[in-house]
């Protein structure tokens, strides 16, 4: 009887046809629900969100991922988005927010067809060659670019920074992001872009405007004057010790009683010796600036210590950092010494200049004129407060990913929505040579790129209806590069207007989404593991 009725309920759940569909519903609606949540931040007038962490701060920023990477997603469709912003993150390091909203266009897309009784994987593989086609028109439409072209440089980076709260000083942040790589890089041979090699340095105080590119080092450290030892140091000689200046401590808990005054000056006279061999030793390397490592068992220096280095014109920095060091290293030249026997010449890192600098009411130590072949540079971020600084933080760093697509991919191409309606509209025209479910996958596909035209033109405040179909007839005039500029309030040349972003960001944004939709529809059942 059990095994019959087993049997039974067995044919009968198999019968629930309902169920995938129902599956397949929810999924589409949460994740949708993530990319419309972040579609207003998206264009020049795109608004900001202010985020309260669990630890009680708040963050205000316009950056996709980031956004995204805060929010509390519980739904696990939803959080295949914000996986897909992470993944644009790493690629291309912009358009953040644009790859989730097209994804959300493309699952609006794909819910349509669903709708029509089109199977779920045939939705996913005609989308996959469409985007594959999407890419190759976006790789016809591009304009080639040189590294050495440095305006071109300078206005994807300022299109990048078009969307951010430091938007009004991108004049200034654009170039600054632009000079900082090309340093790094030999702009005839490279194919990638370090990112390790460019510091961002956060110092608050000052406004947006004091931020500055040093060919260099830059610590947040100070120089310790208690014992009158210099503050600058031309033809710097740079050691990075990693053991302390002071008198040793037993290892354990331990108390000496000393009970006679004579052990007691004995004691004192032999730390002092320990002391001077180690600062002579230091000085007859001919070093003249210490850098000290941080260290978590006994102080770096103690006053007799700070006094020898003093007498002997030693300028001494002390808790840097543990992750600190191999910026250092790469950018001094210096090797960091674990022990003072091993302290040598050789170990040594060399400057023009090391000296201290207070601007905006900070102090920071700049190192410069370095001789170095692996170059570094180092960008001292300012902001009146912590958010503005946070989030300018952020904007560079996208602004110098912008420069590092360009170096993969060597070519740039039109934003403010012209190459989707371009690509949209090729789609469309191709798709009316194909037949079947083929032919309606491809142009359900193709408006769901115009999703960001009109997400741009409504964020602007504009009537996005008109805007897209003014867009359309232009494109197909043969106007490739019309898009919504938005400082116009209208459908404009958007080369004209020098709004480019690299190609690689629109191709990355493509693929990215397409292949997160796939995903998607190929789930017909969540099961929850125990």
């Amino acid at each position: 009887m059990s095994a019959a009725s087993g049997h039974a309920s067995n044919n009968a759940s198999f019968k629930d046809k309902e169920k995938p569909q129902e599956v397949r519903k929810a999924n589409i609606v949460a994740a949708r629900a993530v990319a419309d949540a972040i579609r207003t931040s998206l264009g020049p007038k795109g608004m900001d969100k202010m985020i309260k962490t669990g630890r009680g701060e708040v963050i205000i920023t316009n950056d996709g991922h980031t956004i995204l990477k805060h929010m509390a997603v519980m739904h696990p469709a939803a959080k295949m988005l914000v996986d897909l912003s992470a993944a644009q993150d790493v690629e291309a390091g912009d358009g953040t927010t644009s790859v989730v909203v097209i994804a959300g266009g493309m699952l609006g897309a794909a819910e349509r067809l669903l709708l029509k009784g089109i199977h779920p994987t045939i939705i996913a593989e005609s989308f996959q060659r469409a985007a594959a086609r999407a890419v190759a028109i976006l790789r016809e439409m591009s304009i080639p670019v040189e590294l050495t072209d440095r305006t071109s440089l300078v206005r994807a980076a300022s299109t990048s920074l078009s969307s951010k709260i430091v938007s009004q000083f991108s004049s200034l942040l654009a170039p600054m992001a632009v000079d900082a790589v090309l340093q790094v890089i030999n702009p005839a041979t490279a194919q990638n872009v370090d990112l390790e090699n460019v510091k961002l340095v956060k110092e608050l105080g000052g406004t947006i405007e004091d931020t500055e590119l040093v060919d260099g080092l830059v610590l947040t450290q100070h120089v310790i004057k208690t014992a009158g030892g210099p503050a600058r140091m031309e033809k710097a000689r740079i050691g990075l010790i990693q053991f302390q200046v002071s008198p040793p401590k037993p290892d354990m808990e331990n108390q000496v009683v000393v009970n006679d005054y004579r052990q007691m000056d004995k004691i004192l006279k032999e730390e002092r010796t320990y002391l001077l061999n180690i600062c002579k030793k230091i000085k007859k390397a001919k070093c003249n600036v210490l850098l000290i490592q941080k260290s978590i068992l006994r102080d770096a220096v103690n006053d007799l210590s700070l006094h020898f280095f003093a007498k002997l014109g030693i300028m001494v920095i002390k808790d840097i950092e543990r992750d600190e060091i191999e910026f250092i290293c790469r950018s001094t030249g210096c090797q960091p010494v674990a022990d003072i026997e091993s302290f040598s010449e050789d170990k040594l890192g060399q400057a023009e200049l090391v000296e201290e600098v207070q601007s905006s009411g900070s102090r920071v130590v700049k190192v410069t004129g370095v001789k170095n072949a692996s170059r570094t540079v180092s960008i001292i971020v300012r902001g009146a407060n912590q958010l503005v600084l946070d989030e300018a933080d952020r904007s560079i760093h996208d602004a110098l990913c912008v420069i590092r697509c360009l170096a993969k991919e060597r070519a740039l191409i039109a934003g403010g929505g012209a190459p989707e309606i371009e690509v949209s509209r090729t789609l469309a025209r191709e798709a009316r040579e194909l037949f079947g479910t083929e032919q309606i996958c491809w142009q359900e596909f193709a408006n769901a790129l115009e999703v960001i035209p009109t997400t741009l033109a409504e964020n602007a405040g504009l009537n996005s209806i008109q805007v897209v179909t003014d867009l359309r007839s232009r494109h197909e005039r043969g106007e490739k590069n019309a898009g919504v500029s938005v400082r116009k309030g209208a459908t404009k040349n958007i080369v004209d207007e020098n709004v480019l972003q690299p190609l690689l960001v629109s191709m990355s944004a493509i693929q990215l989404a397409a292949e997160t939709v796939k995903s998607l529809l190929r789930i017909d059942d969540i099961a929850i593991a125990r």
